[in-house]
This record gives C-alpha cells, sequence and structure tokens, in this order.
C-alpha cells in the first residue's frame, strides 16, 4: 500500500474528473488523461469548483484544498502513465472503446500495475481479456457525485486476484469511500436493482397511472429515497439507462 502513489485516470468528464478530485485531495499524485486539452481544462475548472464548494462546507481546508489540487496533472498522452501503480478507466459505457483502452494500458504501463474500470455494467472479465493481466483487472465502479457519495462497488473479474481485490479495497478506505464487493454479472449489484425501478417508473407514467410528480414523490416519501426514479433517470441520462 506504502508503494501506491501514482494514480492515472482515463477520461476527464464527470465521473473521471470527480475520480481525480477525491484522489488529489487524499494526497496521491495523480495524471488525468484525455484527448483534448480543451476537456482537460474544463475538468480542472471543475474539480477546482467543487473543492472550494467542499471549503465552503468546511469539509476540507483550504491548504487541503491547494495541495490536492495541485497533485492533479492532465496529458493527453497515455504514456504518461508508464510508471503508474493503478489506471482508472472512465470512459464511454462502450465495450468496444474500454477493451481498446485496456488493450493499450496494458503494453504502456508496468508489470504490476492494477487495471481498474468505472463501467456501471460492462463485464469485467471481457474488458480484462483485452489484457495479459486479468488478475489485476478489477471493477471500482464509483457514484455520482464522486465527492459526495461514499459507495464504491468493487467488482471481481473471473480471474481477479485476492491480491487486488485486497489493495482495491484498503485504497477506497484511504479515499474515506465504503467498498463493497460483488461477483461479475451484468448490471452487477447497483444496477441490476436499480434499472427495472427505473423502468417501471417509466411504464407508469407511459401507462398514465400517474404524472411524473407524483411517481418520483411516492418513491421518495414512501420509500425513503432522495430522489424519485424517473429523475435519477435524467440526472443518469436516458442514453445511459437504456
Amino acid at each position: 500500500m506504502d508503494k501506491i502513489n501514482h494514480i492515472g485516470i482515463i477520461g476527464s468528464g464527470t465521473m473521471g474528473n470527480g475520480i481525480a478530485h477525491v484522489f488529489g485531495i487524499s494526497d496521491y499524485k495523480v495524471s488525468l488523461i484525455d484527448l483534448d486539452k480543451k476537456i482537460l481544462n474544463h475538468a480542472m475548472e471543475t474539480i477546482l469548483k467543487n473543492m472550494k464548494r467542499q471549503v465552503s462546507k468546511g469539509l476540507i481546508s483550504e491548504p487541503d484544498m491547494n495541495k490536492g489540487f495541485n497533485n492533479i496533472s492532465i496529458n493527453t498522452n497515455m504514456q504518461s502513465l508508464s510508471d503508474s501503480d493503478i489506471v482508472i478507466e472512465a470512459v464511454s459505457e462502450n465495450e468496444t472503446i474500454k477493451s481498446r483502452v485496456f488493450k493499450e494500458l496494458d503494453s504502456i504501463c508496468k508489470e504490476s500495475t492494477i487495471l481498474a474500470s468505472n463501467t456501471s455494467s460492462i463485464s469485467i472479465s471481457k474488458i480484462a481479456s483485452a489484457t495479459n493481466r486479468p488478475d489485476k483487472v478489477i471493477g471500482m465502479h464509483f457514484m455520482n457525485p464522486v465527492p459526495v457519495m461514499k459507495l464504491i462497488e468493487v467488482i471481481k473479474g473471473k480471474e481477479t486476484s485476492r491480491k487486488t481485490i485486497e489493495t482495491v479495497l484498503k485504497i477506497s478506505e484511504k479515499l474515506n469511500k465504503i467498498p463493497l464487493e460483488c461477483n461479475d454479472s451484468p448490471g452487477f449489484i447497483s444496477n441490476r436493482i436499480l434499472m427495472p425501478l427505473i423502468n417501471e417508473a417509466a411504464f407508469c407514467m407511459m401507462e398514465n397511472i400517474a404524472d411524473k410528480e407524483s411517481i418520483d414523490g411516492i418513491i421518495k416519501l414512501g420509500m425513503g429515497h432522495p430522489m424519485g426514479p424517473l429523475a435519477l433517470a435524467d440526472l443518469i441520462g436516458i442514453d445511459v439507462c437504456v
């Protein structure tokens, strides 16, 4: 654990910049990678804005914010991850794209590097098959918004080693998160249970059983959910839900 210092993150969108944020303020050296410098600059603006929000709420100090922000560097070249200890992929939810990224990472990173995916639904075992290190491939499914949500769904592929799992569990705890394990299965636990709920809410609206306010309100007030399923579908993105 003491040897894990350099964290690589592929993809600087909502999830990627959130993951970079939490590693940065946890005092890890972070390399945030994306295709375009403008996208990366926007990600850094978002990270700084969210860190300032944490300072205003008394969750972190201003010196911690400055240190955490300075821990994050940006780059468009994946070769900069050659000495990384863990790389977390947070690109589009597309199996072909993810497999291509993992194949490239496998050729770039040192033999000991753990390769993790933030996928919410794609098979970890399939992604791992694109590499020569399936024992070091794992799922780290962060929840949105990453700086706020405590859960990390840790997904074990068929060949993920116990050593890899234990390392990821300990790293997650150092981020002040709560890691919970599950096996590789469609949707894992979170989305296997969540998506049928969202789907039924959509059917209820389609069948004119109630309007969207009532559907969301009944689930929020009756089931203790912080957000209704239709509002949550909008937050996730309908295309991602589909």
